[in-house]
């Protein structure tokens, strides 16, 4: 069943919504190409100067970037009485980046590795598309089925126990 139909009760966020929520976050998901299937990793990461930077170690997310800079990543979260829900998507172009100035302004901004292990490589991504959408979370029974009419949809094709 495909609910990817925005309803009545879902808004397309603005540009500066979709900043403003990745501000409210400091961890996503990066999916990038590796080879030639797609992959994806948790990150943390800041936004910064209307780019998001993370820092990464060697490995197949670091190589994928080198072969291919397109990159997407997605955060989302949920309102602190858990009945609202947004998903923001940026897509983008990522770069590793050595400058001296840009890796004292990632420390600066609180971007520190939260896995043991060499993150040396820091990771700018900067958006070609920001969008995101915001919605209220429907009640289970709204969406759900009920347990009942999954054991008779079983007892009508014959199953037994």
């Amino acid at each position: 069943m495909d609910t990817a139909e925005p309803g009545p009760i879902t808004d397309n966020l603005s540009v500066h919504d979709c900043w403003k929520y990745l501000r409210s976050v400091s961890v996503c998901r990066v999916a990038v190409l590796s080879g030639d299937r797609p992959d994806i990793f948790p990150v943390n990461y800041v936004p910064n100067y209307g780019t998001i930077i993370f820092r990464t170690g060697p490995g197949t997310k670091l190589d994928a970037l080198l072969a291919s800079p397109v990159i997407v990543l997605e955060a989302d979260g949920l309102n602190r009485y858990g009945t609202i829900a947004w998903s923001v998507v940026i897509k983008g172009q990522a770069e590793v980046v050595s400058e001296r100035e840009e890796l004292q302004e990632a420390v600066e901004a609180g971007l520190s590795p939260w896995q043991p292990g060499v993150k040396d490589n820091l990771v700018r991504v900067t958006p070609v598309e920001v969008s995101g959408r915001r919605f209220v979370i429907s009640s289970p029974s709204e969406w759900w089925p009920p347990l009942a009419s999954i054991s008779s949809e079983h007892e009508d094709v014959g199953e037994t126990r």
